[in-house]
């Protein structure tokens, strides 16, 4: 399976308040679309699927009127990076 960074950003609907609620979770899946159908399964959605040149993914979904972004960026290997050279 791939190993994803998964950002999902809530909106905040008040004009006054531009914060946001920001949740990170790394999580393993071979099918993007299938995970985002079943993570938002239960109430009226819509939503539209983008993809980066640089292989990351982003999905903009209304909500019953919440407006979220759930980004998908690609792990490789699943461990930290060392710098060329490093052991």
């Amino acid at each position: 399976m791939k190993q994803y960074e998964m950002v999902r950003e809530i909106f905040n609907s008040c004009s006054n308040n531009q914060m946001r609620d920001v949740f990170i979770k790394e999580l393993q899946t071979d099918d993007v679309d299938a995970w985002v159908t079943q993570f938002l399964s239960g109430a009226p959605v819509a939503y539209e699927k983008h993809e980066n040149s640089d292989g990351s993914i982003w999905f903009d979904i209304d909500s019953d009127g919440l407006r979220q972004r759930i980004t998908f960026t690609r792990l490789d290997g699943g461990g930290p990076l060392t710098p060329s050279g490093a052991g």
